[in-house]
């Protein structure tokens, strides 16, 4: 099943008790000061900031109700960040780490830990370097952030799904009861990007977006899963026996390498879960960037995969040279190198019984086994969104450059990381930066 597959019961499960902590909907219709459109982790943030600067503040979301992305991610603990220190939180960013440095020091792992200890939400460092709530759950940390925007003033719009502009530049919403008109002091954007779209983000702001003349990277699917290539004359994807006996399960513990186009070998250590058709999970996620680049350029994509991380080649090649007597090979690997169950089908799925037979050839492959991926799995199955919103078209303050007043943050952006608090940590930055540019912008036309 996949992750918006799970949002029904989830939601019905919340829905009780988070519908005392929505905000209230205002009735005047009258003209805000501040618009924040989009009611995901970004835009909540950029209306706290808003709020608390004195603004009067309208958030608009196309959803019934906000942050559903952000409960469903929830599910699995809210990994809120990460507590490496700065320079490699950084780096996680890849080639946009300077478009989104400013905005992450101001608002690094620690200030994000103590805006949510300042929500009453104490926070805890697991064992792999994340931060979770102590409660590891969304939802009461959703509930005290409402509360904490009601008190502030901020008024919610949901079921408004934003349409652009009209030709005198007011905001048009879709609504159950037919078009909704808007003016803005300043408009902040945090649209989310293009995954999981039942969850309420589609891409659709693209083309009002380019209209303007605004840069926009194609979207594509980040920290998301892979189809392996076929693995045998006339067949796609895994065999039978693999998918039908296996599927579903981890494999641990594993590392894996990739290497670039440039030569560049990079190697990691964790787990990854086999599929109908390929491969997806943590250690897969990590990966996710060059290898759909890879296989955009070349077709295809080879990620090697360790099997036994804790022992040297030598070691391994050391058992598998050893003489076994009458055992068989499957009870020989079994008992000298722990290699059994998914482990050992894939072996067989990948080398095939000619190679499995060879010690060389099989020590070198329970060292560095070639995982051959075809293709990404598409962008609606993905953790999140690479492309987006390039930062050409945007300001230091993350303003766009062709439409003054109107500020752009969160995952809509063109720029992606991998799982571990990363996301979530660049949502709720750039969502600040954005609050701040929209005061800044205001003071420097002497509006405040």
């Amino acid at each position: 099943m996949n992750a918006p597959d799970q949002l029904a019961p989830l939601l019905q499960a919340e829905s009780t008790e988070l519908a005392r902590a929505q905000l209230q909907p205002e009735a005047d219709g009258s003209p805000s000061q501040a618009v924040v459109i989009g009611g995901g982790p970004a835009g909540l943030m950029a209306a706290e900031v808003l709020a608390q600067a004195g603004a009067r503040v309208e958030l608009y979301d196309a959803m019934p109700s906000v942050a559903r992305k952000f409960l469903l991610a929830g599910r699995g603990g809210l990994n809120l960040t990460h507590s490496e220190s700065i320079e490699p939180f950084l780096d996680r960013y890849g080639a946009r780490r300077a478009d989104l440095e400013r905005s992450v020091r101001a608002f690094d792992a620690q200030a994000l830990r103590s805006w949510a200890e300042g929500l009453g939400v104490e926070t805890f460092v697991g064992s792999s370097g994340r931060v979770f709530p102590r409660e590891m759950k969304a939802s009461p940390l959703l509930r005290a952030w409402l509360r904490r925007l009601d008190a502030a003033g901020v008024k919610l719009h949901a079921r408004h799904r934003w349409q652009g502009w009209t030709a005198d530049g007011q905001l048009r919403f879709a609504t159950p009861q037919g078009e909704v008109l808007r003016r803005a002091g300043a408009t902040v954007l945090a649209l989310g990007g293009a995954s999981w779209p039942r969850l309420g983000g589609n891409g659709d702001w693209v083309a009002p977006l380019q209209a303007l003349g605004a840069q926009v990277a194609a979207l594509q699917p980040a920290n998301c899963g892979f189809d392996v290539a076929p693995t045998g004359e006339g067949r796609t994807g895994w065999s039978d026996y693999l998918r039908t006996r296996h599927a579903g399960q981890p494999v641990k513990p594993v590392a894996a390498s990739f290497t670039d186009a440039q030569g560049a070998v990079r190697r990691q250590q964790g787990e990854f879960v086999l599929t109908d058709g390929g491969v997806e999970g943590s250690l897969i996620y990590a990966f996710s960037a060059p290898l759909r680049d890879a296989i955009a350029r070349d077709g295809r994509a080879t990620l090697h995969l360790d099997l036994l991380p804790a022992h040297t080649a030598e070691q391994v090649l050391a058992e598998t040279t050893r003489a076994r007597g009458p055992r068989s090979l499957a009870t020989h690997l079994k008992s000298r190198l722990g290699i059994q169950g998914l482990k050992l089908a894939l072996l067989h799925e990948l080398l095939g019984a000619g190679r499995m037979n060879d010690p060389a050839q099989l020590a070198q492959a329970l060292k560095s086994l070639p995982l051959v991926l075809a293709a990404p799995r598409p962008l609606d199955e993905a953790i999140s969104t690479a492309g987006g919103l390039c930062f050409e078209s945007l300001d230091e303050h993350l303003m766009l450059r062709h439409a003054p007043g109107v500020f752009c943050a969160g995952e809509m952006l063109d720029w992606e990381a991998p799982t571990g608090g990363y996301l979530l940590t660049a949502c709720m930055a750039t969502g600040r930066t954005a609050a701040h540019g929209v005061i800044d912008w205001w003071r420097r036309q002497g509006r405040i």
